[in-house]
């Protein structure tokens, strides 16, 4: 019987590893800059996981559990999602065992979740694992929120995913950023309170998203609002573009935020705008009390 297990949410960018018991305790993290891409092709994956395991001082042997984009297309293998349909509860009986000779028996993937609504779909991958903890905690109803570079609204039914919805909110705020006309505005302080919540009141009238990115660019070269604020103000209005579009649907239930600390408190922020409860779990707990449920499984 395995007593200990590596954790491994590897994203696209970033990769962030921890050692668990079976009690969900985290023995040791580890975290770096090589995600995928870092990785640069899939016949480097095992190398670089040898890598992590040797920075983590642990002997290579150690059952390794990965999710995120190490299952995608790019990845270090293609993983099929699971249905909509299948409990999360369900989620450590269908590993995928990764092929390469070098990790065979000792590395396996997560599959992501895949929704799909008529012709519509939507598809989560390394978020699954996440939602696996806050059910092993007590979540198994209600709105799940998890915020980040694509952010993930997801309604949970006694521990059966209802629906997906993915906005791209950070990703959108990082294009912003990078070049265009709003760019130079967004290198002020983005957590300004009062500039966040002229940009959620802004959401909340549900005009058309991208006439009101340009008004905020209306507004400071006009002198009508403060420079200062703009960056802040282009923020809550894509947070409040996502409780725009889902705050109907989770009226009366509330939403449980699993996040960052800083990015749970704009959300918390945002759900009081909403008129929504929202309670907040700590994105760590949640994903090592996951690991420690594929580990019990496999024990």
């Amino acid at each position: 019987m395995n007593k200990n297990i590596v954790g491994i949410d590897w994203g696209t960018s970033n990769r962030r590893a921890y050692l668990i018991d079976q009690s969900g305790a985290c023995l040791a993290e580890h975290a770096d800059d090589q995600g995928m891409l870092a990785v640069g092709g899939r016949d480097r994956f095992g190398a670089s996981l040898a890598g992590l395991l040797a920075a983590m001082r642990l002997p290579s042997d150690v059952p390794v559990i990965m999710s995120g984009m190490v299952g995608s297309a790019s990845g270090w293998q293609e993983v099929d999602y699971l249905d909509a349909s299948v409990p999360l509860a369900r989620l450590p009986s269908h590993l995928a065992a990764v092929t390469d000779p070098a990790w065979a028996g000792r590395a396996t993937i997560v599959p992501g979740y895949v929704y799909r609504d008529g012709g519509a779909a939507d598809v989560m991958r390394g978020e699954e694992t996440q939602l696996l903890g806050a059910v092993a905690l007590g979540h198994r109803d209600g709105w799940i929120v998890l915020p980040g570079t694509h952010s993930k609204w997801v309604l949970l039914r006694d521990g059966v995913i209802q629906s997906i919805a993915t906005y791209m909110t950070g990703e959108f705020f990082a294009m912003l950023s990078k070049g265009g006309t709003l760019s130079a505005m967004l290198s002020g302080d983005s957590a300004n309170a009062d500039g966040f919540a002229t940009g959620l009141t802004q959401a909340a009238t549900h005009a058309p998203l991208t006439n009101s990115l340009f008004r905020v660019r209306a507004g400071v070269v006009s002198r009508s609002a403060p420079a200062e604020q703009a960056a802040a103000t282009i923020s809550g209005l894509l947070i409040g573009a996502e409780f725009a579009a889902a705050a109907r649907a989770a009226d009366g239930l509330g939403i449980t935020v699993i996040g960052s600390p800083a990015l749970a408190a704009r959300y918390a922020v945002a759900a009081q705008h909403f008129g929504l409860t929202c309670a907040v779990l700590d994105p760590h707990q949640v994903y090592c009390t996951a690991v420690s449920q594929f580990l019990k499984a496999s024990s």
